[in-house]
């Protein structure tokens, strides 16, 4: 403890810094913001379920003033920061998008992989459904960016893999330094399984589906932009 405050407390002091200098600066706006607060408070309310004593999926091992149950106020913003990414990403990189599956399609694929989230410690998981249904709707996707002068064009699915095997790595480091930690990495520190791999990839097209249904508009022949 240093001055009454965790290391907890001072990661969200830290973040709620960096986030009002983001908007005093003009570089997010607040239509940005109000996404990126929709997906936190999502995130809060999984983190409650998931860290709850009798589910246990992951804890938080030091104390902190700031929390809400098993949970510090800060662990939000690791979430919503991929939501910020997103957003900033979409403008920064003049982000276009075809072939995008409609919304009603994709927010109810997001809506599914949230509650299986959570569902899945009392009715069998349907995460391989979730990854099929995706793969389905999103095969023929594309998403163009310009980088300076030259504009490219990927497939959806890669982009979004590597976004999820980047947050892994992510996960790795901040287990090793106990921001939380899995049951088995209470007793001695190890790499964070591949299956993550799969939940990363499920959230990441959760705050998709929010930021493009929030941002931008989608055409009928599947072409999407920001407003």
């Amino acid at each position: 403890m240093y001055y009454g405050f965790y290391r907890y407390d001072y990661l969200l002091f830290y973040a709620l810094i960096i986030q009002a200098c983001l908007l005093y600066c003009k570089l997010e706006s607040w239509a940005e913001a109000k996404v990126i607060a929709l997906f936190h408070v999502m995130a809060m309310i999984m983190e409650i379920f998931l860290t709850h004593p009798e589910i246990g999926s992951w804890q938080y091992p030091q104390p902190a003033v700031f929390k809400i149950c098993t949970v510090p106020l800060f662990a939000g913003f690791m979430y919503s920061a991929v939501g910020s990414f997103f957003a900033r990403s979409l403008r920064l990189f003049q982000v276009s998008i075809q072939y995008l599956p409609s919304f009603p399609n994709m927010l109810a694929l997001a809506l599914c992989s949230y509650i299986n989230f959570m569902s899945k410690f009392f009715i069998p998981d349907i995460r391989y459904f979730l990854f099929a249904w995706s793969i389905l709707i999103f095969w023929p996707t594309k998403i163009g960016f310009s980088l300076k002068h030259i504009h490219m064009k990927l497939p959806m699915l890669p982009v979004m893999f590597v976004l999820a095997f980047i947050i892994w790595i992510a996960e790795n480091i901040s287990t090793f330094n106990q921001i939380w930690l899995y049951p088995s990495q209470v007793d001695a520190w190890h790499m964070v399984g591949w299956g993550k791999l799969g939940s990363w990839y499920l959230l990441l097209l959760l705050s998709l589906v929010l930021v493009l249904g929030i941002l931008g508009q989608r055409k009928p022949n599947g072409f999407w932009k920001l407003y």
